[in-house]
């Protein structure tokens, strides 16, 4: 599995802290950008430099990052084939990637802290989709809704 990786700038720092991390483990990753702090960069340049990866790479990963999290969230579901959230804490990325197959993990650099964020990166990247018949027929129904709209 692959991890690409965006942010602007109210993302940067913390990206930079998740890279280091993912640098240092197991994980193979690609950061996407920023690759300076910029104040005038806009989130939907990354969103879509992750969100069309992700979507165009069936074992592909995505960790956004921008300040509410909302911008980059709202961007990526743009894409077919994207299921991204903004993660809150441990037990609901756990959820999200368990139930709904989330392979987009977004994060608010402005209300979380670097060790909540880490611990939402473990968890969306050690979970896997449980496969259960019911979120199959989710994940089928939102493909229905893509191609429709």
């Amino acid at each position: 599995m692959k991890i690409y990786l965006g942010a602007d700038h109210r993302g940067y720092k913390l990206k930079e802290e998740i890279a280091k991390r993912l640098f240092e483990g197991e994980y193979g990753f690609e950061d996407l950008g920023a690759d300076h702090l910029d104040p005038k960069d806009d989130y939907t340049v990354y969103a879509e430099r992750v969100a069309s990866v992700v979507a165009s790479e069936k074992e592909a990963r995505g960790i956004l990052i921008c300040g509410s999290g909302v911008g980059v969230d709202v961007a990526a579901n743009k894409f077919d084939g994207i299921r991204a959230s903004i993660g809150k804490n441990a037990q609901q990325v756990i959820a999200g990637r368990r139930d709904d197959d989330m392979n987009i993990l977004v994060l608010a650099a402005d209300f979380t802290k670097a060790n909540e964020a880490q611990e939402m990166v473990k968890a969306f990247l050690e979970t896997k989709f449980d496969g259960l018949a019911r979120h199959k027929k989710r994940l089928r129904e939102i493909r229905k809704l893509e191609a429709n709209n």
